[in-house]
């Protein structure tokens, strides 16, 4: 990997992806987001990993797409290299994603924070789609994730005018979990990360997989996916061990099983 630093142990059951073009605020080209998705395919096959954190530095996230990389390029040329098809083989990763955010999450920066499943976000993060500053429009989710997060108004207001929305704004409206001083946003992360990690695995991913579903999808079938989901978890180990260690009154040692 030349673009991102993997730790499939940064705590205990928690790996960490840390996005590494630091001169560049970590633009992101075509090989830094295949190497996301190669490192978020083998961590969604490592038993021993149960939740994800991505991260930048506390400059930024990822201040956009590589543009120097598109400036050129026509809509045959943008058509054939099919950037997207990476974003949606990310977008399948199974497993709880998280992302730390500081600094600038702007463009496609912006969209990949918004492919985690919530984030932490120090004071300091400003999140943003300028991609109509230089002629074009969002194309990874930005219209689409931006708006379910946030609403029609604030979502047509950002990618029209390009501007930037803070940390607390972000919270505000519903874009972040969390936001905490610059010097903790990483270990925040963590502490979510590992609070999700106690649970069952098996239920952790058929839950997001039932509430991702939810934006895709009306109100009957969503329940009716949902029921489904709820009546697999029966056939699991875990949720054996989940009932009785509660009948119990002890804790429950989840094994993804």
């Amino acid at each position: 990997m030349e673009f991102i630093l993997v730790t499939p142990q940064a705590r205990p059951a928690v790996a960490l992806i840390q996005l590494n073009r630091p001169k560049e605020l970590n633009a992101l080209n075509l090989q830094l987001m295949q190497e996301i998705r190669d490192a978020l395919k083998a961590l969604d096959e490592d038993d021993a990993v149960r939740v994800v954190v991505i991260t930048g530095n506390e400059r930024a996230f990822a201040a956009g797409a590589d543009i120097k990389q598109m400036a050129g390029k026509t809509a045959i040329d943008m058509l054939i290299t099919d950037q997207f098809s990476t974003w949606d083989q990310i977008r399948k990763f199974r497993k709880p994603l998280i992302g730390a955010v500081s600094g600038f999450a702007l463009g496609g920066g912006c969209e990949l924070a918004m492919t985690c499943d919530m984030l932490v976000a120090s004071e300091t993060a400003q999140f943003g789609q300028p991609e109509i500053r230089i002629g074009t429009m969002p194309g990874a989710g930005g219209t689409q994730r931006l708006t379910r997060a946030v609403g029609k108004a604030k979502a047509m207001e950002m990618v029209l005018t390009g501007e930037f929305i803070s940390a607390q704004e972000a919270r505000r409206v519903g874009l972040v979990n969390r936001v905490v001083p610059v010097g903790q946003y990483l270990e925040e992360a963590y502490r979510l990360a590992a609070s999700i990690a106690a649970m069952s695995p098996v239920a952790a991913r058929l839950a997001k997989e039932s509430v991702n579903r939810s934006f895709e999808t009306h109100l009957d079938e969503g329940l009716h996916f949902e029921r489904k989901n709820f009546y697999l978890t029966f056939a699991s180990e875990d949720q054996k061990e989940g009932m009785a260690a509660f009948v119990e009154k002890r804790k429950p040692e989840f094994k993804g099983r």
